[in-house]
């Protein structure tokens, strides 16, 4: 089947400063969360590998960019590491040596003909605010955020047009706070939830001030939904994938695109003693201020069931008491990632925006493969045939394309990533990139199979 693509429709990929900088001209005072646990946990990442070095696109941002202008990106997303931003985080005392970094890459991306994305917080809260204030806990670093973000306004809004406040902004705090696996693996709850109100209300804030200060383009999120699938047909397995939907897909979507939590989560927040604290200006606020578009990233479908066993009253709660994981005999599998491949949640996600979100303008700003020891498809020359990795993005451009044609307001498709990158504990044990990245001192690049196929996709403009 060959598909024609719209001619507007963004065939860009994307990446974080976090995965890709490295610590080139970092300060001790800079730290992020991401940095803080991989200096204190450095056994949990793949080979020791983690944000130190990363793919050193401090200094080779050039050298990537110009993979990406032969590769013809229309966009590229990436994020400003809000940690090493400023010198004094409460003055707003800006590091102008890496603001004027963000500007040779922003300036570099132009040049080449690439309109540049990008996001406020991508993981990289600062470990100084952690510390002080126990980050997005409290409603000092919502005002600190807020700053920031008028400050890269101001910097960088005369060529900057699209803008997001978070990248998946639920992840930090599900895998410290709600599953107590990563480092600083404390369990709590409410916590969980009081770092989700604040980076909503937040989003609302930087949303406001975006408007109120006359800026040109448009502010968004990105969120990370995960496409939920109930077992059967039956009551039970259906309410628990609504549970499931309620804590971790509509806790973000409804407050900034429909401007207010659901009802069901709020009681289900009340009735186990989680609920945020908050006040009715805030929520006023995030009446008053949905975000212009989104980015949505989807990799996996979701697929539960309901609950076998009684939860355990000793146990701390987790929305978990309400639903269990279901895997699907004969499923299609990523197994270096033990991901589920299901290309039609494109489709569905597409179809539930547009139905239940006033089919807000939005896109894929991550979709992927990552594969394990990528080095066993090398050709002769070096070069990697990722056929799986053209596979798997045909299949799933394919489903969005349907979604268009179906009337969704899509408008493009960012794959993840452009590079091999590192990523939380897997470091590079899997690799998700067009353009590959050798471990040596150098940080050696060549380009994929794929990154061929991209670039043919974007000039053809159809899908075969």
């Amino acid at each position: 089947m060959v598909q024609n693509i719209p001619k507007d429709f963004i065939l860009g990929a994307a990446s974080s400063a976090w995965q890709t900088e490295g610590w080139v001209g970092k300060k001790e005072t800079q730290d992020s969360f991401l940095d803080s646990w991989f200096k204190n946990e450095s056994f949990v990442w793949h080979e020791g590998r983690g944000p130190d070095v990363a793919t050193n696109f401090y200094e080779k941002y050039p050298e990537d960019i110009a993979h990406m202008k032969e590769i013809g990106l229309t966009h590229y997303r990436t994020s400003i590491n809000w940690s090493r931003f400023f010198i004094d985080y409460e003055k707003g005392i800006v590091d102008e040596e890496y603001a004027d970094h963000i500007d040779r890459v922003i300036d570099e991306l132009f040049n080449a003909g690439i309109e540049p994305m990008l996001c406020l917080e991508h993981y990289e809260v600062p470990t100084y605010l952690m510390d002080k204030y126990g980050g997005w806990a409290s409603k000092k670093v919502v005002e600190l955020f807020v700053d920031y973000a008028q400050i890269a306004f101001d910097r960088y809004g005369d060529r900057v047009k699209q803008w997001f406040t978070f990248n998946e902004p639920i992840v930090i705090q599900t895998r410290v706070y709600l599953d107590a696996i990563r480092w600083p693996h404390e369990q709590n709850t409410k916590k969980w939830m009081q770092w989700n109100h604040h980076k909503v209300l937040a989003t609302a804030k930087v949303v406001q001030v975006f408007h109120e200060g006359g800026y040109e383009g448009r502010i968004g999120v990105v969120l990370n939904p995960e496409v939920t699938y109930p077992r059967s047909s039956s009551p039970a397995d259906k309410k628990a994938a609504e549970i499931y939907d309620l804590f971790f897909n509509r806790v973000y979507l409804d407050p900034l695109v429909k401007g207010s939590y659901p009802s069901e989560l709020v009681q289900l927040l009340e009735h186990h003693q989680i609920m945020f604290d908050h006040t009715e200006e805030e929520l006023e606020i995030i009446r008053q201020n949905p975000v212009d578009f989104l980015g949505i990233n989807l990799y996996f479908p979701k697929r539960l069931k309901a609950p076998r066993y009684e939860w355990n009253k000793d146990t701390p709660f987790h929305p978990e008491m309400y639903y269990e994981n279901f895997e699907l005999p004969g499923r299609r599998m990523n197994k270096s990632r033990g991901w589920e491949i299901y290309p039609e949640l494109m489709f569905d996600m597409a179809m539930r925006i547009k139905d239940e979100y006033h089919n807000i303008p939005w896109l894929i700003t991550e979709n992927g493969m990552g594969i394990e020891g990528e080095e066993r498809f090398q050709d002769d020359n070096g070069q990697v045939q990722d056929d799986y990795r053209i596979d798997f993005i045909r299949m799933h451009l394919n489903q969005l394309l349907k979604a268009v044609e179906a009337g969704s307001s899509c408008e493009g498709y960012m794959l993840w990533a452009f590079t091999d990158c590192v990523s939380p504990m897997n470091a590079f044990k899997n690799r998700y990139g067009l353009v590959r990245i050798e471990l040596d001192d150098e940080r050696t690049r060549s380009l994929k199979k794929s990154g061929e196929w991209y670039k043919q996709i974007i000039q053809e403009r159809i899908l075969k």
